[in-house]
């Protein structure tokens, strides 16, 4: 491995770490790095998907005790009561995640497939326009007022897992996407937070299985720059998170993804221009 592909592994795993907690869409920020860092768009889509196992680690660690209330639960989880109090964190994650399935893989397929003709210009200024989306819903759901609901629903659980599966789309932030998503459905933040993130953990790992069994292996890696970069995505990732979840009770995101949207644009056409 060359002095080259570990620093881009180690700085791809440290994007990672940090923004996966910013709804300003990881997957999108890191597939801009790894573009402009020269790898093709989509590899830098798989790859984006990949190292998202290194801040679902985090994610695990930092959410320990509440997957442990949810694990407690699955031998007593009935279908006829999927949905009651004691099932329903349960019956969320795994309907959540079907219908995750169902929206996300045809969608990744079809969108490795649109980024492999695409120049890097071009699929840099996607992503901008696609992180202006984000943002203007975050806007949107900024106006929602305080929640009511405390338990999720199988209406919550469908469409947040559809929700989650768009943002397989790199520029659409799943955190932002999810979260907007449940405080539409009159969740208070923090308990929409806590669900997104709760989410965030199989989806990640299906994301990653599903990258591994398209590419046919590690997409464009070698498995000691995979390593590196997924242990310093969980430990940059499980060092940040607690800062940056005040960051995001205090912050406009819709503002920064407009801001990284916009630049991204203008860098995208700039690239177009000049390659």
């Amino acid at each position: 491995m060359s002095y080259t592909e570990l620093a881009v592994a180690i700085l791809a795993g440290a994007v990672q770490g940090v923004v996966e907690w910013l709804p300003v869409s990881s997957q999108g920020n890191l597939a801009l790095f790894l573009t402009f860092v020269g790898t093709s768009p989509d590899v830098a889509l798989q790859l984006a998907l990949f190292l998202q196992i290194g801040t679902t680690i985090s994610a695990a660690s930092y959410y320990r005790d509440e997957i442990a209330t949810a694990t407690r639960s699955i031998p007593g989880w009935q279908p006829q009561a999927a949905f009651a109090p004691q099932n329903a964190l349960v019956s969320f994650v795994i309907l959540a995640c079907l219908a995750t399935g169902i929206v996300g893989i045809p969608l990744y397929i079809y969108a490795v497939d649109f980024a492999s003709e695409l120049t890097g210009g071009i699929f840099i200024a996607l992503i901008g326009v696609l992180l202006i989306l984000t943002g203007v819903l975050q806007l949107a759901s900024e106006s929602v007022g305080m929640g009511f609901r405390e338990e999720p629903t199988f209406v919550d659980a469908c469409l947040v897992g559809a929700a989650q599966g768009i943002a397989i789309l790199p520029g659409i932030s799943r955190s932002g996407i999810t979260t907007s998503a449940l405080l539409f459905r009159s969740y208070d933040p923090p308990a929409a937070f806590q669900l997104s993130f709760l989410l965030s953990i199989p989806a990640s790992l299906g994301a990653a299985a599903l990258t591994v069994v398209g590419a046919g292996g590690l997409p464009g890696i070698s498995p000691t720059a995979a390593f590196l970069a997924t242990i310093t995505s969980a430990i940059v990732g499980y060092l940040t998170i607690d800062a940056l979840m005040k960051i995001v009770e205090r912050l406009p995101f819709w503002l920064i993804c407009f801001g990284l949207g916009g630049l991204a644009i203008v860098g995208g056409g700039l690239v177009s221009i000049l390659v």
